[in-house]
């Protein structure tokens, strides 16, 4: 009877352990090229399951905000995020860089204003009083950038455009452009590189008017508290692809080089950019982005 109760005693101290240790690990992502690649994402987390040793889990959702306020929380262990949230101050901070996606053999993007293929169009001041589509408005890309370029030219923001959405996709942003929804729009040029090998019927409905200068492509971030032997593991998993044929076959299919880890200091254009903006307009600033279209 002794031993048995000792037996008894050990599954009670050592299930919570097994359990503990096969926690999903969540990984946060929003709605980019997510839509063009559900089946990718369904092999990207049995892949990062195997290097970690513990199931991984996506956690999409819509918008950047979404995503930051599921960090926050400690709903999320790593996330994909966008330059401009990650330079954003927080107090205290929650966050870590720990990998950026290489890119045309840079961990780089920049930021395109697309027109209509047809359209008449060539630069920015062409789009004055017509409907143009932002993607998120914690998207460096997708808000931030064109914004700061508006103001940079002493364009009057607010009776610039006629009327401006959100599509919280950047996918969605080119499609607004190509069925003319928009007139105009910002996206990643990563997605819309992407989506012309991906998607050229809709891709090139669009094309690029402007391009901004380089900016540090939108990271793979983990929360503080994380574990370091969990951070490690993740680290050495993502910078690990490129060494590994299921790695690269992944990569390939996302059109990436690899992960890589990187100074902080490739934000700081973005980090700058956002300070002259708040300093520029109040309405910059995240709290006070515009409302969507059809929204109060």
């Amino acid at each position: 009877m002794r031993r048995v109760l000792l037996i008894l005693f050990g599954l009670l101290v050592t299930l919570p352990a097994m359990a503990g240790a096969q926690k999903p690990v969540r990984f946060g992502l929003t709605a980019v090229v997510v839509r063009e690649n559900l089946r990718f994402f369904d092999d990207m987390s049995r892949y990062l399951s195997r290097k970690i040793g513990r199931p991984v889990t996506f956690v999409q959702r819509k918008s950047y905000r979404e995503i930051m306020d599921l960090l926050e929380s400690g709903s999320l262990d790593f996330a994909w995020i966008c330059g401009y949230p990650y330079v954003q101050k927080r107090k205290p901070e929650y966050i870590e860089l720990i990998a950026v996606p290489i890119f045309n053999g840079a961990p780089y993007y920049r930021s395109y204003i697309i027109v209509h293929q047809d359209s008449p169009y060539t630069d920015i001041s062409g789009l004055r009083q017509h409907v143009f589509a932002y993607s998120d408005p914690d998207s460096n890309s997708g808000f931030l950038y064109p914004r700061y370029f508006l103001a940079a030219n002493k364009y009057p923001l607010d009776r610039f455009f006629r009327k401006t959405f959100f599509t919280y996709n950047h996918a969605e942003t080119v499609e607004a452009v190509a069925v003319r929804v928009a007139d105009g729009g910002a996206v990643d040029s990563y997605i819309w590189e992407f989506l012309k090998k991906t998607n050229p019927r809709m891709a090139g409905q669009t094309r690029v008017i402007h391009a901004s200068p380089l900016f540090g492509f939108p990271p793979i971030v983990a929360r503080r508290d994380t574990a370091a032997d969990l951070k490690s593991a993740m680290i050495s998993a993502l910078t690990g692809m490129k060494d590994k044929a299921d790695g690269r076959h992944l990569l390939q299919t996302l059109y990436l080089d690899g992960f890589g880890q990187f100074n902080p200091d490739i934000f700081n254009d973005i980090r700058e950019m956002a300070e002259k903006v708040k300093q520029m307009k109040p309405e910059f600033t995240p709290a006070g982005y515009p409302a969507v279209a059809g929204r109060k």
